[in-house]
């Protein structure tokens, strides 16, 4: 009610948010602080320009969405929450340390459905592009954005997909430069999942993305979520291509087929992977010549071994 009260004072919202902070670290206070987020948001789009302000604001609220996660609340944030956040991000779209930690914000904040919603409502996605085109170098910043991408691009609306237009190229970037990091990479491959889900490539495009998802799991091998998320955007790609699956087939660097095999040894007991394996395979088979190349390489083989480990499945 104080900073209701004093939108128009800098130090009072401040110190109001100082306040809020000391009580972070009390269990009992935390369904309080819960019901606080719109007025911290609001607090920060009200006096925009004044960064420590954004900067104590993004921390408290990365606390509460914290607390919220390891507790299991999902916190539903509405659209003026949204409206704030999107503010902020334009505002300071140059602070790289900044920047950071509002990504991760962001990220935190669209675990849920319905403020992944809100986010893309207020038009979100193509400042989070231009976001990693600037600090394509920042892994942080990364990670982040294209998790934030996975999670608004998985349910887009076809009216809204005009909105993703460039987002392929942005994070196919990411996932070149960010090939050795396996935790950049495990984000990119599921934003390409969901581009791919989008129908957001073209032609041109099948070849070269699955090339570079192949990379991804080569380079990974051992992320088993990283597979299972590789996996099911190539089975993506194969789906809308053939282009795709020969590019599987006769990858440069190593036949896709030897990889799959590999891949499966590996992780042998994840559930999850073997069924992205199987997708993969499935939508493989759909063309003649890919078949009769899987058949020679002796694909049944595995199938078999699949089909006695996971018998129930």
């Amino acid at each position: 009610e104080f900073m209701q009260a004093s939108w128009d004072f800098e130090e009072v919202q401040a110190k109001g948010i100082q306040h809020l902070a000391s009580f972070v670290k009390d269990k009992s206070a935390f369904p309080y602080l819960l019901t606080c987020t719109e007025v911290i948001t609001l607090a920060m789009k009200t006096h925009i320009d004044s960064l420590d302000l954004q900067v104590e604001g993004c921390i408290l609220l990365l606390e509460i969405l914290s607390q919220a996660l390891e507790q299991g609340v999902m916190m539903a944030l509405d659209e003026s929450v949204a409206s704030c956040l999107l503010h902020t991000v334009r505002k300071h779209s140059e602070n790289e340390e900044f920047l950071s930690m509002l990504c991760t914000l962001l990220m935190m904040v669209s675990a849920s459905e319905v403020a992944a919603e809100n986010l893309r409502k207020v038009g979100i996605i193509p400042d989070l592009l231009s976001i990693l085109r600037r600090f394509l170098h920042n892994d942080k910043i990364c990670f982040s954005c294209c998790a934030v991408l996975w999670s608004l691009a998985v349910s887009e609306n076809n009216a809204e997909q005009a909105m993703l237009e460039g987002a392929l190229p942005v994070t196919s970037a990411v996932l070149q430069k960010h090939l050795q990091n396996g935790v950049v990479a495990e984000s990119a491959c599921s934003a390409l999942w969901a581009l791919a889900l989008q129908g957001c490539l073209t032609d041109s495009d099948y070849e070269p993305t699955a090339a570079l998802l192949l990379d991804a799991v080569r380079m990974n091998p051992e992320r088993a979520v990283l597979v299972k998320n590789g996996c099911l955007a190539l089975a993506s790609l194969v789906r809308l291509s053939e282009t795709a699956a020969f590019a599987i087939l006769l990858d440069s660097k190593g036949s896709g087929t030897e990889l799959i095999k590999h891949e499966y040894q590996l992780h042998f007991n994840e559930p999850g992977v073997a069924e992205a394996l199987c997708l993969l395979m499935n939508e493989m088979v759909q063309y003649d010549e890919v078949m009769l190349d899987m058949r020679s390489q002796k694909m049944e083989k595995l199938l078999s071994e699949i089909k006695l480990q996971f018998p129930f499945s």
